[in-house]
């Protein structure tokens, strides 16, 4: 057999290996290039700068330290820490429910998960808009419902205990729509043969839900986790478009305390609390995704 009738196998075993020659991840490399590592180079170097459209001027960390001393920034890294936390646990709880119920056997399954999901498809400033007139304390729909029947409805966006808090649970209405698409997806996802031994052991639906379906699904919720947190300490619009991070400064996130900065005219401030916002994102994200990392390989 002649060396070119041995080579020709070898090559067509090598082919499968390359599915597409190298510059067809142009386009793509192009448009990441550009969209995402040039915006995060150039605003890495504004932050060292103070800078305007005229021009730039290099002067080392002296924004990050006026950044360090804005008043209300430690009110905002607090208020991004318990947005981040609530709405993602929030997310795993309502989105792990419902993903069980919506996979059970009931009348109009594909309807209710539909409905479920519906809102993730919405624009978040449309819902922002249409939840601060819902929630208005004097001529909101929630409170004029409440009146109704008797009860005193709060001032939801006018309140400093509840406008946080308030913002947090529109998040959550919108966002757990994916966070059960996830769970929905893992369960499905979970062989029979699992819920038919413990059927056999004389498994409770409870019993079931613990010892089957929770141990199983931790891939499911270690990403839904990881989504909606980082999710949470990023968030910025839904805040900004029911309060402003009002009132006063009782619900101001890091974010919005960055914006509040750039439309002050503080552009090279604002890029460093961009930088500072992604060490932060970083330094709780990085450990945690590890954390959960492992414990999924232990399992």
């Amino acid at each position: 057999m002649t060396t070119t009738a041995l080579s020709a196998p070898r090559e067509r075993r090598r082919d499968p290996r390359r599915h597409y020659p190298m510059w067809f991840y142009l386009p793509a490399a192009a448009v990441y290039g550009v969209l995402f590592i040039v915006p995060t180079v150039a605003s890495l170097y504004f932050a060292f700068t103070r800078w305007n459209l005229s021009g730039a001027e290099f002067i080392g960390f002296e924004n990050f330290a006026l950044f360090f001393r804005e008043p209300y920034l430690f009110q905002g890294l607090v208020n991004t820490l318990i947005y981040g936390a609530l709405t993602s646990g929030l997310k795993v709880v309502l989105g792990l429910l419902l993903g069980v119920f919506l996979t059970s056997q009931i009348i109009a399954r594909g309807y209710l998960r539909s409905v479920v999901f519906f809102p993730v498809l919405v624009s978040t400033v449309g819902i922002g808009v249409t939840f601060a007139v819902l929630m208005d304390p004097s001529d909101g729909l929630i409170n004029r419902a409440l009146a109704v029947i008797g009860v005193d409805g709060p001032g939801w966006l006018t309140d400093p205990n509840l406008a946080l808090v308030s913002v947090a649970l529109v998040d959550v209405w919108k966002g757990v729509g994916l966070a059960t698409l996830i769970y929905i997806a893992g369960i499905v996802a979970i062989p029979q043969e699992y819920f038919e031994a413990a059927k056999v052991d004389g498994a409770s639906s409870c019993q079931n839900l613990r010892f089957v379906i929770l141990p199983l699904l931790w891939p499911a919720t270690s990403t839904v986790i990881v989504l909606s947190l980082i999710g949470g300490l990023r968030s910025f619009d839904l805040i900004w478009t029911m309060t402003q991070g009002g009132p006063g400064f009782t619900s101001d996130v890091v974010a919005s305390v960055i914006f509040k900065q750039y439309q002050a005219g503080f552009w090279g401030l604002s890029s460093a609390g961009n930088v500072v916002l992604f060490l932060l994102v970083s330094a709780v994200m990085v450990p945690l995704y590890w954390l959960m990392g492992r414990k999924e390989v232990e399992r």
